[in-house]
């Protein structure tokens, strides 16, 4: 986190998180699942990264948002989680967003190295989203794939599981820093080409030494499309 801040304190505007409210967690985790995650003492901060979410999906349905939370998500499904992962971000803020009718449709672009099944497992079968995981061992392929999906559908909003994992100096070994930025320009050019919005949440990224220019440079990317 320190390394992301210290790279786009200068670019951004940075907004606290606020909790997320229990029924919120609640519409997409069983009761069961929550008392775990405070037995495991990380509700607060579980519930606070979500939170961010949320913010950050409701922010992008007027302007491009990045919600640079800790623990990340997509590994919670509605009963179980892994992977550092407690409550499903994205799925919290998506479906706030659907339950108060501020959207009808979505799509989640989710280009973390390892695969959102918990995403999958809790918005795979509600029919308003498509969840789209990213693979190739070829890095033009992989690019060229993720912007015809992104154009592929017509949808309120875009959120973006996003990764950094795949970089050439981590462990998918693939995609330059380049790549983010083009990723982060084609998501705004699809939200912009369906008259919609766009916001994106921190997944994983484990070196360090790169994790910070790989956020801004995608964020750049979103926020270069006038």
């Amino acid at each position: 986190m320190e390394a992301i801040v210290e790279e786009i304190q200068d670019r951004v505007t940075l907004i606290d998180a606020v909790p997320a409210a229990e029924e919120d967690i609640a519409a997409v985790h069983t009761r069961a699942h929550m008392d775990m995650v405070r037995r495991d003492g990380v509700y607060d901060i579980a519930a606070l990264a979500a939170g961010g979410a949320i913010q950050a999906a409701e922010i992008g349905l007027k302007e491009p948002c990045f919600a640079l939370i800790r623990p990340p998500g997509h590994h919670a499904s509605a009963g179980s989680c892994w992977g550092f992962c407690y409550f499903n971000n994205m799925a919290i803020a998506l479906e706030k967003l659907k339950r108060e009718n501020k959207i009808k449709k979505a799509f989640v672009l989710d280009f973390d190295l390892h695969f959102g099944d918990g995403t999958v497992n809790i918005l795979g079968g509600r029919g308003y989203v498509t969840i789209y995981n990213p693979s190739s061992s070829n890095r033009k392929d992989y690019v060229n794939n993720v912007e015809k999906q992104l154009f592929s559908e017509t949808v309120d909003i875009i959120g973006v599981s996003a990764g950094f994992d795949y970089h050439v100096n981590d462990w998918g070994g693939l995609l330059s820093t380049q790549d983010y930025q083009d990723m982060g320009r084609m998501v705004r050019e699809a939200s912009q080409k369906n008259k919609g919005g766009c916001f994106a949440i921190l997944e994983g990224g484990y070196n360090h030494r790169v994790l910070g220019k790989n956020v801004r440079a995608f964020i750049e990317g979103m926020d270069s499309v006038a």
